[in-house]
């Protein structure tokens, strides 16, 4: 009994200070607000004004293009001038969303791991992605891009789109960062975001997951970015598979202001 009780302490300290760091659900975003404005319950005004377009809306089958990628940055500062145009492929200017996850970020030393967590190197990739994505579209580009020929259906038009971060999040070396069309914002609630750390004594953030999740229209979304143990030992695969079963159970959303919204990864119509 004595020796059980010794493996458990350090492992509940450990878990105080891994949610003491990660906090319930704080996300960085473009918009100040984005969380009161993308949760907020509709006022009466609004709902019967909203009628008629929601119906249509349901109704209506919108097609969007989602860029998913992920990249193992080895714990490497990204220099002042990468070019990350090659990646997301925005000479097309052919995708909405933008979904990116990031391993190793910081490099996974004990000060990192432990230490208080530094938004500056989230600020610097997210720097270089709104460059990337937001860069001015030459003129043969745009003639590439058709207009938009039924009113009712809510796809990009010729002109460049802006485009902004509704998402961001960073657990240690993990970080997934979502952006989308401006134009698109208005269409997008209840952004929210849940960590899970598998790492030291199987809860700490050096290894674990970093999920993210939004409704657009009337889809739920669901995306997860997981850094979780290499090797090809014998074990290995048994352990992370366990840990992928973890992210699974202890992955949690809110629930939202009617209490309707999908809590658990599967629950969700969209996941990746």
């Amino acid at each position: 009994m004595q020796g059980k009780q010794e493996v458990m302490w350090p492992r509940l300290v450990a878990n105080k200070i891994l949610k003491k760091r990660l906090g319930s659900s704080n996300f960085v975003a473009d918009f100040p607000n984005t969380t009161e404005t993308m949760l907020e319950t509709p006022s009466l005004h609004q709902e019967s004004r909203s009628l008629n377009t929601l119906f249509n809306d349901q109704k209506a089958t919108h097609k969007y293009k989602v860029f998913v990628s992920t990249w193992n940055i080895g714990g490497i500062a990204p220099p002042e001038d990468l070019n990350m145009e090659d990646w997301l492929d925005t000479r097309a200017n052919s995708c909405d969303i933008y979904v990116l996850g990031f391993q190793e970020v910081v490099p996974l030393s004990a000060g990192n791991v432990l230490g208080s967590e530094s938004s500056r190197i989230s600020m610097k990739w997210n720097s270089l992605i709104r460059a990337a994505l937001n860069k001015k579209i030459s003129t043969p580009d745009l003639q590439k891009v058709y207009p938009v020929e039924d009113p009712n259906t809510i796809e990009r038009s010729s002109a460049p789109q802006n485009f902004r971060c509704i998402i961001s999040k960073q657990m240690v070396g993990i970080l997934v960062s979502v952006w989308i069309r401006n134009d698109l914002r208005q269409y997008i609630r209840y952004p929210s975001v849940s960590c899970v750390g598998c790492g030291i004594m199987g809860c700490l953030g050096n290894k674990g997951s970093v999920s993210v999740r939004f409704c657009l229209h009337e889809t739920s979304f669901c995306f997860v970015c997981s850094h979780l143990a290499s090797g090809g030992k014998e074990g290995d695969e048994r352990h992370r598979n366990a840990d992928a079963s973890e992210i699974l159970s202890r992955t949690c959303f809110p629930r939202g202001p009617s209490l309707d919204l999908p809590r658990k990864i599967l629950d969700h119509e969209y996941v990746n």
